[in-house]
């Protein structure tokens, strides 16, 4: 693929996203990572005391190391595991790893995107996926950068900013459409709610290209509803793979700034949030009318994601594309928290991301505590927000602690009493503890 444009900017954003680590600190993450990797795989314990030596040389000597395919593999799993803002973890061992870190030219990575993007889709049956592309070799501060990818998501559709200040397309994407026309891309001459963007590849030297997708690389589909027929003339559209791009992958101090991922929607994500919040298409009311719901109700919010959801779900299986409803997402995470405990591990996760936004309380993982551990390997946004409070291999904790501490973190009034509960029985253990 050959970019439409390209741009220089002033300095390269991406060194300020990313983590600063001291040379212990990374020696640190490195050795706790190996020392997983080779747990969690049954490998000698000889085998990894050899290893860390030997990366710790390594370290020492150039402040970078490589990770072998199977420790890039494993760490992109548990990158994925540890992440406390998905509800979909059940499926981290089937995560499809694509080693591409001998890439590192714009044009090669917007191809390789391409295929990403046809592989996960597939036939239908979405395959979670990742592309990892070339890591930052040594101090984040001093290092030369590896290229990139800025946009937010390989798929996602425009917003035009209007001059009555209203947003035709999607509010979220008003900044990247007015970059991606800046850089040089021709909008559509009559421009619409679901537009796709380019793709925006930013260079080592602080360069940015933009690429358009080739037809074919993004299914999309007309949301429709089994029973309701005007449903359709809204347009409604969505894509059927979600592919997040700007987030950066770190395995045991190494930082991977390009390492696009993804999974599959769960319905109300795009029904519940993205058409109907009032910062995004916001479209709530109009299809109210178009599914006939009576506004007079008190009730008719309600009414109108549920249908919302039907559709989507309805749409994307007669596509046969994958797709979950949030109460059969919301089991497979109790079945993931189960397997995590199982198996002597703390899950990370973050309550308010993990609870479906539509029939919150019937959902099991509503009334479970929760706590970000904030746990390596991760994925980061960005080291002035998510990515400085990651940390590695913090201490397993008691069952009773792990509740109050996860009640105390959640958002859930149910879950913070229990966690008030557990706090006191703690206290009380403690106490009796102390009499003798």
């Amino acid at each position: 693929m050959k970019p439409l444009a390209l741009h220089t900017i002033g300095s390269n954003p991406l060194r300020q996203r990313l983590r600063v680590l001291s040379r212990e600190r990374r020696a640190d993450e490195a050795r706790q990572f190996l020392e997983q990797f080779h747990h969690e795989n049954g490998l000698p314990a000889g085998e990894c005391a050899a290893r860390v030596r030997e990366v710790e040389r390594e370290l020492l000597r150039t402040g970078h190391y490589d990770h072998t395919p199977e420790e890039l593999a494993f760490g992109a799993r548990v990158a994925w595991r540890n992440h406390a803002r998905c509800i979909g973890r059940l499926f981290w061992k089937g995560l499809e790893v694509a080693d591409c870190r001998h890439i590192d030219e714009p044009d090669a990575i917007a191809s390789r995107m391409v295929d990403h993007m046809q592989f996960a889709r597939g036939d239908g049956r979405i395959r979670s996926t990742i592309s990892i592309f070339a890591p930052v070799k040594g101090d984040a501060e001093t290092a030369e950068l590896p290229s990139h990818i800025e946009s937010r998501q390989i798929a996602q559709y425009a917003g035009y900013m209007q001059r009555d200040g209203r947003v035709v397309g999607d509010p979220i994407a008003v900044e990247a459409t007015n970059t991606a026309i800046a850089l040089g891309w021709n909008a559509p001459a009559e421009r619409g709610a679901f537009d796709l963007l380019p793709i925006v590849v930013c260079d080592g030297r602080g360069r940015r290209h933009v690429y358009e997708l080739p037809p074919g690389t993004v299914q999309e589909l007309d949301i429709v509803h089994p029973r309701a027929a005007g449903l359709a003339a809204l347009g409604l559209r969505w894509y059927t793979v979600p592919c997040v791009s700007s987030m950066v992958l770190s395995i045991g101090g190494i930082e991977y700034p390009c390492a696009p991922f993804n999974g599959f929607y769960m319905a109300s994500e795009i029904a519940s949030r993205n058409f109907v919040d009032e910062t995004r298409y916001n479209m709530l009311e109009p299809a109210a009318d178009a599914l006939g719901v009576d506004r007079s109700s008190g009730l008719w919010k309600d009414r109108v994601v549920t249908e919302l959801n039907e559709a989507v779900i309805h749409s994307f299986r007669a596509a046969g594309a994958t797709i979950l409803d949030h109460h059969t997402a919301s089991e497979q995470f109790m079945d993931f928290h189960q397997k995590e405990v199982a198996a002597g591990r703390t899950p990370s996760a973050e309550w308010s991301w993990i609870v479906p936004p539509q029939a919150s309380s019937l959902c099991p993982v509503y009334h479970l505590p929760m706590r970000d551990r904030h746990l390596v390997p991760n994925y980061y946004a960005s080291a002035a927000t998510d990515g400085a409070r990651l940390a590695p291999g913090a201490a397993e904790v008691s069952r009773h602690e792990s509740l109050a501490h996860g009640a105390a973190g959640s958002r859930c009034p149910f879950a913070r009493s229990v966690g008030a509960v557990a706090r006191g029985l703690g206290a009380i253990a403690r106490a009796k503890a102390a009499m003798f």
